[in-house]
């Protein structure tokens, strides 16, 4: 590890104070050694560690590790969980085991270690929480497929969304390559669930389209083993995600868990929604009223000048300028309730006629 002036760490932090130095390494065997596949596999770009004290004495250690996007950290958040860990709430997602906590935000994975917590730990953790800076455009946003997960009678902290191979073969997904087919822009999540015939474990992928699902699916199942004529595995198809149940649990209990994954097509604007001046209507609009505003001011200046030289011309050089006979505006008389001028210019041909 070295040293280096730019950190995502902040200096302090709801009254903790950095000590020494934040440590900053690229390399994955520094952030685990055991793990350090998996983590390329979600995207591991960096590791920064540091140690933080309060006046009172009390000390915290927090390692921070960033991925590529959202969902790498996201991932390695669930790799991590513990069956034991209390849910808290902070960042995007955090659970704690004694004085150990850990979060993830946007594209960041935090372990958080104090050597002693109060009541206040996890407030502070939130704090920093929000001092750390997310990654541009949608690279912050959190996968979608872990959403379809049903909430009810979901055993804690089992689920683990896997991008690859190697995840899934850490994980002991029930599903492994090349059945799944990650290069076929495949994500995966498994989550364990109590029914009352028993535990049952659901694996959700997610396909590019509709066709690609359904044809994993029948590979699938066609390629599954069955342990006294039962199938270890049912599945179903919904959109472009395949549902597959398997575990202890009875075949109605099965069912009903994956009659509960329903797919609901949903449109994420991914493009730039902040107009600048030049493409903004309102602001076209604005400027448009504002240019009629100013000629108006200009054409009633214009006029009160006009008319004010013109009295006072009149005025300064009476009968010299606008008074003079050759000035004066011409009259056409159409009002029609008058006689003709007998000096009338009309042929007398036509008067005759």
């Amino acid at each position: 590890m070295q040293a280096q002036s730019s950190s995502l760490l902040p200096k302090q932090f709801a009254g903790w104070q950095l000590s020494g130095n934040v440590r900053q390494s690229t390399d994955l065997a520094s952030a685990d050694s055991i793990n350090a596949a998996l983590l390329k596999e979600y995207g591991f770009s960096g590791l920064e560690s540091a140690t933080y004290q309060r006046q009172d004495g009390r000390k915290l250690a927090l390692k921070v590790a960033h991925f590529t996007d959202a969902t790498g950290a996201y991932g390695a958040f669930t790799y991590y969980l513990m069956p034991q860990m209390n849910s808290e709430t902070i960042g995007d997602g955090a659970a704690s085991l004694n004085e150990r906590v850990l979060f993830h935000r946007g594209n960041l994975l935090v372990d958080a270690v104090f050597d002693r917590l109060t009541a206040m730990s996890a407030a502070e953790l939130r704090e920093l929480s929000n001092q750390l800076p997310l990654p541009a455009s949608n690279l912050a946003n959190l996968p979608v497929l872990p959403t379809y997960l049903p909430k009810e009678n979901v055993i804690a902290n089992s689920t683990r969304f896997i991008v690859g191979p190697i995840g899934a073969q850490k994980t002991g997904a029930p599903l492994q390559e090349p059945l799944i087919d990650f290069s076929n822009g495949a994500e995966v999540v498994i989550a364990s669930y109590r029914t009352s015939s028993g535990e049952s474990t659901l694996t959700l992928l997610s396909y590019p389209t509709p066709q690609i699902a359904g044809e994993h699916l029948k590979r699938i199942l066609g390629a599954q083993s069955q342990e006294n004529g039962v199938p270890k595995l049912e599945g179903r198809r919904s959109g472009p995600l395949v549902a597959l149940v398997s575990g202890a649990a009875s075949a109605g209990d099965k069912r009903s868990l994956l009659q509960s994954i329903n797919y609901e097509a949903d449109v994420t604007w991914n493009e730039k929604t902040n107009f600048g001046k030049r493409d903004n209507m309102a602001n076209l609009l604005v400027n448009i009223i504002i240019l009629c505003g100013i000629l108006i001011g200009f054409s009633a200046v214009a006029g009160l000048a006009f008319g004010g030289a013109r009295v006072m011309i009149r005025k300064l050089l009476p009968n010299r300028v606008f008074d003079r006979p050759e000035n004066e505006f011409i009259s056409l008389e159409l009002s029609g309730t008058g006689q003709r001028s007998s000096e009338s210019d009309v042929s007398s041909s036509i008067k005759s006629a």
